[in-house]
C-alpha cells in the first residue's frame, strides 16, 4: 500500500475520557450487530472475509504496521466482483451507523449540565451581547425587521435512498432509548436495533432509475414532520423565554429550491412547480389537522365549569358540530368546526382528503391568517380563564407553526440562467416584430428597449402564433407562479434567482417576463407599479462577483426602478455563489472575492437605504464542502464582513448535509439555534475598530498568487482535464441516479462547463479535496518571499491575521479539517487509472507538492504540528473513521479499473445481473460508503 502522507496519518490518541465512552460503547454495539447479520445473512467465510480486511486496515492504519498495508493490498485486489460488493456494503454500512452514533453522542453531550453555555447556542450568544451591553430591547428590535432562512436545494451529492434514511432514523432513535434502558428494557432495544441492521442490510442501497424530481421533493418533505414543523416553533419558544414580555415575529422560516430550480435542469416544469407547491401545502395542512385533532381530545373543558370568551363561544357556536355530547364543551365543539375547515381547504388546494371526518370538511379557509385568526380566539379565550398551562402546552406552537408556514410551508424560489431569459425575451419581440435580433443588440441598446416595454402596458405575445418550447415553458413557470401566490399566499413564491447574471438587462428581462405573466403590475415609472417577485441577481464566477456593485449601482440608476422596488416590498436579495468562484479562482480567492464583493454591495445599499429605504439581503449558495462554502456555519456568519447580515441572511443547505443536519430533530434543533445565534451575533456585536489595511493587503496578495497557482493547474496545465476525468470517478458519479439534475451544464468534457457540484464530489471522493486547499500554499510561500519585506515579519502578520481576523481565522480552520480529511496515499491509487502514466505521475507530484507547501505553511501560521491540534475530539473521531474508509477507497479504484477495461459480461452471483453490472454498482456503492465516512464531500 502506498505511503501515506505524515499530516493526515498523525495518530490521534483514541476518545478515552469517560465522556465519550458512551459513544464508542454505541459503535461496538452496533458493529457487532452489523456483524451478526453479516454472517446470518452472507455466510460465516463472507463474515470472516470483511473481519480480515478490518483488521488489516486497523492495524495499517492505526499502528502503521507495513506487512499488513501489504496483506491489505494482495486480499483487497484478489476480491472478485461480488466478494467486492459484500464488503463495500458492510464498510458502508458500518459508516452510516458510526454516524448515527456521533449525532446520538453529540445530542447526549448537549444534554449534559456545563459551567457555561456552548458556543453557537442561544444562551451563549445572549451572554456574548449581554456581555457587550446589548439588552433584550434591541435585541427583540432587530428581530423586528430580521429575516433568516435555510434554503434546501436538491443537489446531486445525497447519495441515500429516502429507505435508507427512514431505516437509520429508526436505528437513531432507539440509540436514544437505549441510554436510559436497563434489564429487559435493553435487551428488547437491542432486538430491535438488530431488526433495524437486518432491514437496512437487505435493503438496496442504490436507486436503479434516476431521481426525478418528484422524489426530491418527496426527500426533502420528509424532514418536516420529524424536525422542521416541531423544532421550529420549540425554538421559538426558547426565544421568547430568553426575551420574556416581548413577542418575536417569525423571522426564521424555510426556503426550498426544489420543484422550482430550473438552471440545467430540464426536468423543471411549470407542473413539477405545482406538484411542489401542493405537496408543501399538503404537509403543512396534515400537521395542523393532527394537532387540531389532538387539541380536541386535549381541550375538555367544560362551559359549565369554566367560563368562555364571547369570541370564543361565538366561534363554538358557529361549528357545524351538533353532537349533545359535546354541548357543554364549547373548545371540542370549536375545534371540530376548524378541523372541518382545515379539512376542507386541504381538499381546496390539494386535491386530498383529510384522514378522519367528525363531521363533513365545509367553509375552506381563504388564507392562513383566517386559520390563525380561529386559533388565536381559543388562546385568548384559555388564557383569560386560568388555562395558560394548557395553551403553551400544543396551541402556542400550533400558533407559531401557522405563522411560520402557514398553508405554504416554506418559501419555494424559482431559478434560471440568463441565458434562457434573453432566448425568451428574443422569441418574444421577434414574434411581435419590435426586433428581429435582441441577442445581437449591445447592452446599451437593450436597456433601452427594455425600459421602453417595460414602460408600456401592451403584452407581448401575439394572439395566434406558434412559440418554441422553451418560450411556452419558460413562460408557463411565470404563469403558474402568479397562479400559486393567488392559492397559497405571497409568502409560497417570493424570489426569482437569475444564474450567471453578467449584466443590467439580465435583470430587466426577468421584470419583462413577469409584466408579460402578470407578476408586475402597472409600467415602470407609473405611480403604482410594483412586482411580485424580488429579482435576485447571481453572482457566481470571479469576475461576476468584481462587477456585482457596478451591475447592481446602474440597475438602480434606471429611472423608475427604485421606485418599483420601494412598492414591491423595498427588500433587494442578491445572491453570491461559492462553488463556481471556486472552480473558477480556487478556494482563497473564492472566499476572498466573496468578502470584497459583500463589502461593496454593502456600501452601496447603505446609501440606497438613505435614499430609498431599500434593505439589501444577501444569499449564500453555500455548499456541504468546503470548496463550496461549506463548514461550521456559526464560524462562517460571525466571519462575514461587518455590517453584512444585519438581520437579513438566506444560505443553501446541500446534499448529504441535509440529512447529517436534520435528519436528528435534536441536532436539527440546534443547527437552527445556532443559525440564530450567528445572526445575532454578527448583527449586533460590531467590531469596534475596522479590519486593518494591512491584513486586506495581505489577503489580496494571497489571493492573486492562490488564484495563478490554481488556474496554472486546473486551466492552463495540458491533460489536467484529462487527468480529472481519469484519476477521480466523476465518470461515474455522473451515472450515478442521485440527482435530477445532469453532472455538466454541456454535453462537454471542458472544466468550464461542469456544475461545480461534482467537481467538487470527485475530488472528495479520491481523498485529494483540491478544492479546498489547493493554491494556499503557493500563495504563503510567495507571500513570505515577498520583496520589501523579510519571512520573520510577512509571517507574524498572518499569525497576526489568524488570531485577530475571523474572516482570515476560519478559512484557516476549514482548511484544515479538509486537509486531515485528504490522504494522497489513496490518491495516488486513483492516478493508476490514468493511461498515460508520466502524465498521470506529474500532475500528482504537483498536487502532493502543493499539498505538502499549504501543510507547512499552516503550521507556520497557526503554530501547530499537524492537522486539526486545536480540535482532538474530531481528530480522534476521523482517526476512528480512517480505517473503515479506507478499503472502500481501494475497492473503489480497483472495480473501477475493471469496469472501464471491456467488461465481462458473464452472470455474477445475483440473478438476472452481469458481472459488469454487479461491478458498476460495487462503484456506486463505494461512493455512498465514501460520502458517509467522510460526511461532508458533497
Amino acid at each position: 500500500m502506498a505511503t501515506r502522507s505524515a499530516a493526515s496519518t498523525r495518530r490521534a490518541t483514541a476518545p478515552a475520557k469517560a465522556v465519550h465512552a458512551p459513544l464508542l460503547q454505541d459503535i461496538r454495539l452496533l458493529g457487532r450487530l452489523l456483524g451478526d447479520v453479516i454472517r446470518e445473512q452472507e455466510g460465516r467465510a463472507a463474515f470472516e472475509l470483511i473481519e480480515r480486511i478490518r483488521q488489516l486496515a486497523v492495524a495499517y492504519r492505526g499502528r502503521h504496521d507495513a506487512q499488513a498495508g501489504k496483506a491489505l493490498d494482495r486480499l483487497l485486489n484478489n476480491l472478485s466482483a461480488d466478494q467486492s460488493v459484500s464488503v463495500i456494503r458492510a464498510f458502508s454500512y458500518f459508516s452510516h451507523l458510526v454516524n448515527l452514533a456521533e449525532d446520538r453522542h453529540q445530542v447526549r453531550q448537549a444534554q449534559q449540565p456545563v459551567d457555561r453555555p456552548v458556543t453557537g447556542s442561544l444562551p451563549a450568544a445572549l451572554e456574548r451581547l449581554h456581555a457587550g451591553g446589548i439588552g433584550a430591547e434591541e435585541i427583540a428590535g432587530l428581530l423586528q425587521g430580521a429575516y433568516l432562512s435555510p434554503v434546501l436545494t436538491a443537489h446531486p451529492t445525497e447519495v441515500q435512498r429516502k429507505s435508507i434514511l427512514d431505516a437509520e432514523r429508526a436505528v437513531a432513535s432507539l440509540l436514544a432509548q437505549r441510554d436510559d434502558a436497563t434489564g429487559p428494557r435493553a435487551a428488547e432495544v437491542e432486538r430491535a436495533l438488530r431488526a433495524r441492521i437486518t432491514q437496512l442490510w437487505q435493503t438496496r442501497m442504490l436507486r436503479f432509475t434516476k431521481l426525478t424530481v418528484s422524489d426530491e421533493i418527496e426527500n426533502a418533505l420528509s424532514y418536516y414532520p420529524l424536525t422542521f414543523l416541531q423544532e421550529i416553533p420549540r425554538l421559538y419558544g426558547q426565544i421568547e423565554d430568553a426575551l420574556p414580555g416581548r413577542t418575536v415575529p417569525p423571522f426564521l422560516r424555510m426556503g426550498h429550491w426544489i420543484g422550482g430550480d430550473r438552471d440545467g435542469n430540464p426536468n423543471v416544469t411549470a407542473a413539477t412547480l405545482r406538484l411542489a407547491l401542493s405537496r408543501q401545502a399538503e404537509v403543512a395542512l396534515r400537521h395542523y389537522l393532527r394537532e387540531v385533532h389532538e387539541l380536541g381530545a386535549e381541550l375538555s373543558i367544560s362551559g359549565r365549569l369554566v367560563p368562555v370568551t364571547p369570541d370564543m363561544l361565538a366561534l363554538a357556536d358557529r361549528s357545524p358540530d351538533h353532537n349533545p355530547h359535546r354541548a357543554d364543551e364549547p373548545y371540542r365543539r370549536a375545534l371540530t368546526g376548524v378541523y372541518a375547515r382545515l379539512a376542507a381547504t386541504l381538499e381546496a388546494l390539494t386535491g386530498t382528503e383529510a384522514l378522519r371526518h367528525a363531521v363533513a370538511p365545509q367553509s375552506p379557509y381563504p388564507s392562513a391568517n383566517a386559520f390563525l385568526a380561529e386559533l388565536q380566539v381559543v388562546d385568548a379565550s384559555l388564557r383569560s380563564h386560568h388555562a395558560a398551562a394548557l395553551a403553551d402546552l400544543r396551541l402556542r406552537p400550533l400558533i407559531r407553526a401557522v405563522q411560520v408556514f402557514g398553508f405554504h410551508l416554506a418559501t419555494l424560489d424559482l431559478r434560471q440562467s440568463s441565458d434562457q431569459h434573453e432566448l425568451v425575451v428574443a422569441e418574444l419581440l421577434a414574434r411581435a416584430e419590435i426586433t428581429p435580433d435582441y441577442a445581437a443588440l449591445d447592452e446599451s441598446a437593450k436597456q433601452a428597449l427594455l425600459c421602453r416595454l417595460l414602460r408600456e402596458l401592451r403584452p407581448l405575445r401575439v394572439r395566434g402564433v406558434a412559440y418554441s418550447e422553451l418560450a411556452e415553458g419558460e413562460l408557463a413557470i411565470f404563469e403558474a407562479a402568479a397562479d400559486a401566490r393567488n392559492r397559497f399566499g405571497a409568502e409560497a413564491l417570493r424570489h426569482y434567482i437569475i444564474s450567471h447574471t453578467e449584466t443590467v438587462s439580465d435583470l430587466l428581462e426577468v421584470l419583462l417576463l413577469q409584466k408579460e405573466c402578470g407578476l408586475m403590475h402597472g409600467t415602470l415609472g407609473g405611480p403604482d407599479a410594483h412586482a411580485q417577485l424580488i429579482v435576485v441577481p447571481l453572482f457566481e464566477t470571479i469576475a461576476d462577483l468584481r462587477h456585482a456593485e457596478g451591475i447592481m449601482q446602474a440597475f438602480y440608476a434606471i429611472e423608475g426602478i427604485p421606485a418599483l422596488i420601494q412598492r414591491s416590498g423595498n427588500e433587494q436579495d442578491i445572491m453570491l455563489g461559492y462553488s463556481d468562484s471556486n472552480k473558477d479562482g480556487g478556494f482563497f480567492t473564492s472566499n476572498w472575492e466573496l468578502y470584497q464583493a459583500e463589502i461593496r454591495l454593502v456600501a452601496l445599499f447603505d446609501t440606497l437605504r438613505h435614499t430609498h429605504g431599500t434593505r439589501l439581503r444577501l444569499f449564500h449558495g453555500r455548499g456541504g464542502t468546503v470548496g463550496r462554502g461549506g463548514g461550521p456555519s456559526h464560524q462562517a456568519i460571525l466571519a462575514q464582513p461587518p455590517g453584512t447580515v444585519n438581520g437579513q441572511i438566506r444560505l443553501t443547505e446541500q446534499g448529504e448535509v441535509i440529512a447529517s443536519k436534520y435528519a436528528n430533530p435534536e441536532i436539527g434543533r440546534r443547527n437552527l439555534e445556532t443559525l440564530v445565534a450567528a445572526m445575532l451575533e454578527a448583527s449586533l456585536l460590531q467590531p469596534s475598530r475596522p479590519v486593518p489595511t494591512s491584513f486586506l493587503a495581505a489577503a489580496q496578495a494571497l489571493s492573486e498568487a492562490s488564484m495563478a497557482a490554481y488556474r496554472k493547474l486546473v486551466y492552463d496545465t495540458p491533460g489536467f482535464t484529462d487527468y480529472f476525468f481519469a484519476a477521480t470517478p466523476i465518470r461515474e458519479i455522473a451515472e450515478l441516479n442521485i440527482g435530477s439534475r445532469p453532472a455538466s451544464r454541456k454535453a462537454s468534457r471542458r472544466i468550464e462547463d461542469l456544475r461545480a457540484i461534482p467537481w467538487g464530489f470527485s475530488w472528495g471522493q479520491c481523498r485529494v479535496a483540491l478544492p479546498g486547499w489547493f493554491g494556499m500554499g503557493s500563495a504563503i510561500e510567495a507571500f513570505l518571499g515577498a520583496p520589501g519585506s523579510t519571512p520573520e515579519r510577512q509571517l507574524a502578520l498572518l499569525q497576526k491575521m489568524y488570531r485577530q481576523w475571523p474572516f482570515f481565522r476560519t478559512l484557516m480552520s476549514n482548511m484544515d479539517m479538509v486537509l486531515a480529511k485528504s490522504d494522497l496515499g489513496i490518491a495516488e491509487r486513483y492516478v493508476s487509472l490514468v493511461e498515460d502514466k508520466r502524465m498521470g505521475k506529474r500532475m500528482l507530484a504537483a498536487i502532493q507538492a502543493e499539498w505538502q507547501r499549504t501543510n507547512t505553511a499552516l503550521d507556520q501560521i497557526t503554530g501547530s504540528k499537524g492537522r486539526l491540534a486545536s480540535q482532538p475530539e474530531l481528530a480522534s473521531f476521523l482517526a476512528y473513521r480512517f480505517p473503515y474508509v479506507d478499503p472502500l477507497n481501494h475497492l473503489q479504484v480497483e472495480l473501477m479499473r475493471r469496469y472501464r477495461r471491456a467488461p465481462d459480461e458473464r452472470a455474477s452471483e445475483v440473478p438476472g445481473e452481469t458481472v459488469a453490472e454487479r461491478v458498476r454498482r460495487g462503484i456506486h456503492l463505494s461512493i455512498n460508503g465514501v460520502a458517509a465516512g467522510l460526511r461532508n464531500t458533497g
